[in-house]
């Protein structure tokens, strides 16, 4: 199924491995459990990385859809 609208996309990466992009250049990996319309997003197994390298396991955590740049498969 092709993704026609954006929270389309974002259901068909739904319990699939996500990198959250943050305004202040913190970035976010982990399955991707829940998210609404406005984006706030909540990730399962999540990790705070840093240049590409892992700084902190968080588990699960909640992002703000305000403070997202951009949600990419891993």
């Amino acid at each position: 199924m092709e993704a026609s609208r954006p929270l389309d996309a974002l259901n068909e990466a739904r319990g699939k491995r996500v990198v959250v992009d943050l305004k202040n250049s913190k970035q976010y990996v982990g399955k991707l459990k829940a998210f609404d319309i406005h984006i706030n997003v909540v990730l399962d197994d999540a990790e705070e990385r840093a240049d590409g390298e892992i700084k902190r396991k968080i588990g699960t955590v909640f992002v703000r859809g305000d403070t997202i740049t951009v949600i990419s498969p891993e």
